[in-house]
C-alpha cells in the first residue's frame, strides 16, 4: 500500500462536492504533468490511501482522507475538444493521460499547509518542499501516519 496527496482546486472539485458525488467516488481527471500522470499510471493501487488537498485557494491544505478505488484508465477529457484538458496528440489507440477513482474515506477539518509546515515530523513532506508544484505526490509512511493519527479530526 502506498500513500499519496492529491491536489484539487476546490472551485473544480472540493471535498464537499466529492462527498455529494455517487458512490463518494470521483475521476481524478485533468492531470498534464507527466510526472504526476507517471504516478496514477505505473504505481497507484485500488487501496492505496489519498490525501484529498485543497489547493490555489484562499486557505490550502488537506481537507479529507480519501482512497485509490480503481486502477488507471484513459482520462476521457484528453479527447474532449471543448475541454480545457483536450489534447491534439492524443488518441484512444494511444491516449497520453490517465486518471484513477477516488473515494472518500472521511472529511476532515482542514489541516493549513501552515500547521503542516509546523511539524518537525513533515519536514521533507515532499508537497511542503521550496519548488513543489506536483498535483500529485508521494507521502511517507511516517507522513502519513503523523497526519492521520495527530493532526486529522473530523
Amino acid at each position: 500500500m502506498r500513500y499519496w496527496l492529491m491536489k484539487s482546486e476546490p472551485s473544480d472539485c472540493s471535498i464537499d462536492d466529492l462527498a455529494a458525488l455517487p458512490d463518494q467516488t470521483v475521476a481524478w481527471y485533468g492531470v498534464r504533468n507527466y510526472q504526476a500522470r507517471n504516478f496514477m499510471r505505473d504505481q497507484m493501487t485500488v487501496g492505496d490511501g489519498v490525501l484529498f488537498y485543497h489547493s490555489n485557494c484562499n486557505e490550502p491544505g488537506i481537507a479529507g482522507i480519501a482512497r485509490v478505488s480503481s486502477t488507471p484508465y484513459p482520462d476521457a477529457t484528453q479527447f474532449n475538444r471543448k475541454s480545457k484538458y483536450f489534447d491534439s496528440k492524443a488518441t484512444p489507440e494511444q491516449p497520453r493521460w490517465v486518471n484513477v477513482d477516488v473515494q472518500l474515506v472521511k472529511k476532515i477539518a482542514l489541516i493549513p499547509i501552515e500547521e503542516l509546515r509546523k511539524h518537525p515530523e513533515l519536514e521533507r513532506m515532499r508537497t511542503l518542499q521550496r519548488g513543489n508544484r506536483l498535483s500529485i505526490t508521494p507521502v511517507d509512511p511516517m507522513e502519513w501516519k503523523f497526519i492521520t493519527t495527530r493532526l486529522a479530526h473530523t
